[in-house]
C-alpha cells in the first residue's frame, strides 16, 4: 500500500483518505466522486474596533489641541495616527481563511478535509489527486485485461 501523504491531520494512501480532526473520518478513495476545492471566507478579527479606537484617539488629540495648545495637539495627533496604524497592522494579521475539500461519498456531499494552512492543504490535495489518479488507472487496467496483456507483452 502506497502512502502519498502522512501528517498530523491527514493520511492519504492508495485505498483510504483519513482526516484526523476532532473525530477521525475515514473515506475509501475508490468511492470519492466530484472532489472540489472551496475557499472559505476570511475569519478573525475585523478592522472595526481598530478604527473606533483610532477615532477616539483623534478626538482626544483634537480636544488636547484646543485645551493645551498646538504643540501638544500635534504630538497627540501624531501619536493617535501611529497607534491606530499599529492596532490595524496587528489585528490584520489575525485573519485566516479556511480551505475545504468537498466530495460526493456514497451518494451524499461531505467535507472530506479542511485546513487553514494553505501549504498543508495543497500538500494534502496534491496527494489525494495522485491517489485518485492511480486508483482510476488501476481500475481501468483491471477492466480491460486484454490491454494489460498487450502492455506486458510489449515490455
Amino acid at each position: 500500500m502506497r502512502t502519498y501523504y502522512r501528517g498530523s491531520d491527514a493520511l492519504v494512501t492508495d485505498d483510504h483518505f483519513v482526516w484526523r480532526a476532532s473525530s477521525t473520518h475515514i473515506f475509501a478513495i475508490g468511492e470519492l466522486r466530484n472532489i472540489v476545492i472551496v475557499r472559505g471566507p476570511l475569519t478573525g478579527v475585523s478592522q472595526g474596533p481598530a478604527l473606533a479606537a483610532g477615532g477616539g484617539l483623534v478626538l482626544l488629540a483634537a480636544t488636547s489641541w484646543t485645551l493645551l495648545g498646538s504643540t501638544v495637539g500635534y504630538t497627540a495627533t501624531a501619536a493617535a495616527i501611529l497607534l491606530t496604524l499599529m492596532i490595524m497592522s496587528v489585528t490584520g494579521r489575525r485573519t485566516t481563511r479556511l480551505w475545504h475539500l468537498f466530495a460526493t461519498y456514497r451518494g451524499g456531499t461531505v467535507t472530506i478535509y479542511s485546513a487553514s494552512d494553505l501549504r498543508i492543504f495543497n500538500q494534502v490535495t496534491r496527494a489525494l489527486r495522485r491517489s485518485t489518479e492511480n486508483t482510476h488507472l488501476v481500475r481501468r487496467e483491471n477492466a480491460h485485461p486484454s490491454r494489460r496483456r498487450e502492455d506486458l507483452a510489449a515490455a
